[in-house]
């Protein structure tokens, strides 16, 4: 273009031949002249038609296979290097670079030309969430983990909610959302997801889907309405999409570092509060996505009904050693429950266990495979018979007592009876609590005296009340006539027999 503008103005305002031209800007007579005559100011090469001699009379035949590959299912159809190795079968050797452009010109001469055109969405505030998930790897305390983050996205504002899981299963989608919900204030009137296998149950034609039970009870909680998008489609919820290529950008390039997952989540809600109360709101000119958010959406959410109770219920069977076998890891429970089976309740931090409706056992979830999970009070009864187990009991032997107990622990570990009465102060606990218990132990290592008769008359003197305080007699209720006590009457007890006779 710089050219063009200087062969014309050398010939239009310098006044110069195209003879000269030629000659000083070292170039030929006739593209001289087809810049002048022209009169445009840029050229283009513009390629015609690309010949095809060797695609040549298998252009028909390329042509059906690609109208009978569109008419199969999207699963089954063929790639074009497929395609191009069945029409190579056939005879052709056009290379798979000139069948690929013909395969793109067909496409598009059935197209209607606006498949790359999409119609602008706007949402009323509160109205409606999106909701997905992404994979990534983070590395926690020094191990290279990957995670499932959960994200949600309010549509009108954009503020958005990240937290991660180890596994994208059912009670991670329900505590995401009430930690989300918990954090806006409330809830949107509708829910846009896609077709995943922990809230759908069954895709059928058009937009008609069944959900799971248990993902509608969360919605019912919430007074949402859920949607699903078209499968594969995922421009229908294309903020939230946005939203997971954005955090993985901003957020886990480069596999960053923390010492636990609770510490991960903590800085991925630092980061999201920060980037609402810095970002602009990219509709909105002048206005942050914070500001956006509590001035226009959060009065307009449904408030907040509270946590829903989303767990995975399941059974299991307690075995001799009071274990129960959930999601390849083992968890104790009380030893009455020996032998039966309990009912199971799976959240995404915690796990639980009922016997006859009544909780046997409650700890923290574990994602590894093979582990076991002890709590020592539940072996207590246990060991009340068998105090022998407390020296090698796999559930004794990384028990953190507190330091009196331990104090106790050691200064009686010289008697040889020691391990029973050991046993005898732990299994106070039951009823006392492991407070109370170190607290009686404090006490009587203060005094000297320290041994299983000591510790549970501690805590039984703690029990007693004592003497009940004295109560004075309200001025309303005093005796005019105070009574005299007169001990010589019980003499005329004696006196009247006599008298009778």
């Amino acid at each position: 273009m710089e050219t063009i503008g200087k062969v014309r103005r050398a010939s239009r305002v310098g006044g110069k031949s195209i003879r000269s031209i030629a000659r000083t800007m070292n170039m030929s007579r006739n593209t001289v002249r087809k810049v002048l005559r022209s009169e445009e100011t840029e050229h283009r090469y513009r390629r015609g038609v690309r010949p095809k001699p060797k695609l040549g009379g298998y252009v028909a035949a390329l042509e059906e296979m690609l109208e009978a590959n569109e008419k199969k299912a999207r699963k089954d159809r063929l790639t074009v290097k497929r395609i191009w190795f069945d029409l190579a079968g056939r005879g052709c050797g056009a290379g798979y670079n000139v069948v690929c452009r013909h395969a793109a010109q067909w496409r598009r001469g059935r197209g209607t030309g606006t498949g790359g055109a999409y119609v602008p969405l706007e949402f009323d505030p509160g109205e409606a969430y999106q909701f997905d998930w992404s994979q990534e790897h983070v590395v926690i305390a020094g191990a290279t983990t990957k995670l499932k983050v959960a994200h949600l996205r309010l549509r009108h504002s954009r503020m958005s909610f990240v937290r991660a899981y180890p596994r994208e299963t059912r009670e991670m989608v329900f505590d995401a959302h009430d930690r989300a919900f918990e954090s806006f204030g409330g809830s949107c009137r509708r829910g846009i997801y896609d077709n995943t296998g922990t809230a759908v149950d069954v895709i059928s034609a058009g937009r008609e889907r069944r959900f799971n039970r248990r993902f509608e009870r969360m919605c019912s909680h919430h007074l949402v309405s859920p949607e699903a998008c078209n499968p594969r489609s995922g421009w229908e919820k294309g903020q939230v999409e946005r939203q997971v290529a954005d955090i993985r950008g901003r957020l886990f390039a480069g596999c960053p570092r923390f010492e636990s997952l609770e510490c991960l989540n903590g800085w991925l809600s630092g980061r999201c509060a920060e980037h609402a109360r810095t970002h602009p709101h990219p509709e909105i000119a002048g206005r942050t996505i914070r500001d956006v958010f509590e001035v226009d959406e959060r009065p307009c959410l449904i408030p907040w009904a509270g946590r829903f109770d989303g767990f995975r219920p399941g059974t299991g069977r307690v075995s001799k050693t009071l274990l129960v076998s959930f999601d390849a890891n083992r968890y104790s429970v009380e030893a009455r429950a020996a032998g039966r089976t309990v009912d199971i309740e799976a959240r995404a931090d915690r796990v639980g266990f009922r016997l006859d409706g009544e909780l046997v056992g409650d700890h923290g979830r574990g994602f590894g495979r093979g582990g076991t999970i002890y709590d020592p009070l539940h072996y207590l009864p246990v060991l009340e018979r068998k105090p022998g187990a407390l020296r090698n009991g796999a559930p004794f032997r990384n028990w953190k007592l507190p330091e009196p107990v331990e104090k106790v622990r050691a200064r009686l570990a010289g008697f040889g009876d020691g391990g029973r009465q050991i046993v005898d102060i732990l299994c106070a606990v039951r009823r006392e609590g492991m407070e109370e218990v170190a607290s009686a132990c404090a006490e009587a290592l203060a005094s000297g005296a320290v041994s299983a008769d000591v510790v549970p008359d501690i805590l039984s003197r703690r029990r007693d009340p004592g003497p009940p305080p004295e109560i004075g007699t309200p001025e309303g209720l005093r005796l005019a006539l105070e009574p005299e006590a007169d001990c010589a009457r019980y003499d005329l007890l004696l006196e009247a027999p006599d008298a009778a006779r």
